[in-house]
C-alpha cells in the first residue's frame, strides 16, 4: 500500500506493556500480515480497525500550529495498555497500523501555503481508497489524526466504496467548511459537500468567535446543515447539551454517518488550535458514546490532537484522552450492534 506501514505483532508488543495478573488490550487486539491484508481484513471478527495519519501539512496549510502528527504512537501506546476485560475485549479491534507521510513531512519544509495545499491534495489521493477498503470489508475504521482535513478522504472513501453521499456528526469549535481555496484543514467538510461525497452535515459546539460571518451564512441557506455554538449550549444555556446532540443525531439519520471530533474543542487539550474555554473531556466522551449508541457510523476521526506543538508547547495527556474516547465510542457501538442483530 502506498505510503502505509501495517502493524506487525512485534511493534505492538513493544507498545504493550505487560506484567503478570494483568491482561492488556495490546495482547488481544488482531492483525494483519503485509502479504495477504486484504483477505485478512475482510475475514476478521474485528469490528473496529484502528489506523493513524500522522501529518500536520493540512493544518499548516490552514496557518495553523503544526504538531499534530505527534499525537498517533502514544495514542496507540494508550490503546493498547487499556486493560482487556468483560467490559471491553481487545479481539474487537484490528489495528492496521498508519500512513507513513515522512516524505510529504520532509518536502513541506519551508513550503508556502499554496504548496502546502497542494500536498494536502496528495494526501487526499493516498488516503480515501484504503478508507473505502474497510468500509467495504464491514469495518468501521477508527482514525487518529492528523489535521481535520483528512475528514474529506475518509467521507470520499465512504461515499465512493458505498455508492451513496455520507452524512456526518462533527464536535467542533470550528465548522471547517471555509472556501475551496486549495485543500487544508479548515475546508475538508465544504470540499465533500461540493463534491458530491457529504450530504447533511451537522456540526456542534461552534465557538461564536472563530467562525466567519460569511460561512456562517452560507451554512444557514443550506439546509442539509445543521449548527449550533457553544455559547447558545453552555455559557446562555438557551438549549441543553443533549438536546443538540439528540438534534444532530436526528439530521444525520438514516444514512451512514461520519463521526468527526476535533480535541481543539476540548478545553486545555493541546492541539493546533487549543482553547481555555471548551467542553470537558467528560462531554466529549459522552459525544461519542451516544453517536455510538444511535448513529449508523461509518467511520470515527479524531483530529488535530497533540503531544507537542512546534511552538514548543507540550502534553503528554493528550493520548490517554483519546484512549477514552476510543474505548467509549467502541463499547456503546458494540451494544448498538448487539441490539440491531437482535431485532
Amino acid at each position: 500500500m502506498d505510503h502505509f506501514r501495517i502493524a506487525t505483532r512485534a511493534y505492538l508488543d513493544t507498545l504493550t506493556n505487560k506484567r503478570p495478573h494483568d491482561t492488556k488490550l495490546g495482547e488481544h487486539v488482531e492483525i494483519v500480515h503485509e502479504e495477504h491484508w486484504e483477505e485478512e481484513l475482510k475475514n476478521s471478527k474485528a469490528k473496529y480497525v484502528v489506523l493513524g495519519i500522522p501529518e500536520d501539512i493540512g493544518v499548516r496549510a490552514n496557518y495553523g500550529v503544526g504538531g499534530t502528527h505527534t499525537v498517533f504512537e502514544p495514542s496507540l501506546r494508550a490503546l493498547l495498555n487499556v486493560q482487556h476485560t468483560s467490559l471491553l475485549k481487545g479481539d474487537c479491534i484490528l489495528v492496521l497500523g498508519h500512513f507513513d507521510f515522512s516524505d510529504l513531512m520532509q518536502q513541506s519544509q519551508g513550503m508556502s501555503v499554496i504548496e502546502l495545499r497542494e500536498l494536502v491534495a496528495q494526501i487526499d489521493e493516498i488516503v480515501h481508497p484504503l478508507i473505502g477498503k474497510i468500509v467495504a470489508a464491514d469495518k468501521i475504521p477508527i482514525v487518529i489524526g492528523g489535521g481535520h482535513n483528512n475528514a474529506f478522504p475518509l467521507i470520499q472513501g465512504t461515499s465512493s466504496v458505498s455508492n451513496v453521499q455520507v452524512n456526518c456528526i462533527n464536535l467542533d469549535a470550528h465548522c471547517d467548511f471555509n472556501i475551496m481555496e486549495g485543500r487544508h484543514s479548515g475546508n475538508a467538510f465544504s470540499y465533500a459537500k461540493r463534491k458530491g461525497f457529504l450530504d447533511k452535515y451537522a456540526v456542534i459546539g461552534l465557538h461564536e468567535n472563530y467562525n466567519s460571518q460569511s460561512v456562517i451564512d452560507e451554512m444557514a441557506n443550506d439546509l442539509d446543515i445543521l449548527f449550533s455554538y457553544y455559547e447558545d449550549t453552555f455559557i446562555r444555556t438557551d438549549i441543553r447539551y443533549e438536546q443538540v446532540l439528540q438534534d444532530a443525531i436526528a439530521h444525520t439519520k438514516g444514512k451512514l454517518t461520519g463521526v468527526e471530533l476535533d480535541l481543539d474543542c476540548i478545553a486545555n487539550t493541546l492541539s493546533s488550535a487549543s482553547t481555555p474555554c471548551g467542553i470537558s473531556p467528560r462531554v466529549a466522551r459522552q459525544y461519542l458514546a451516544m453517536c455510538a449508541d444511535a448513529a449508523n457510523v461509518a467511520y470515527v476521526h479524531l483530529a488535530e490532537g497533540a503531544v507537542e506543538l512546534h511552538d514548543g508547547r507540550m502534553d503528554i495527556s493528550t493520548p490517554k484522552l483519546v484512549a477514552y474516547l476510543i474505548t467509549d465510542f467502541i463499547k456503546a457501538n458494540y451494544k448498538y450492534h448487539v441490539k440491531m442483530e437482535e431485532e
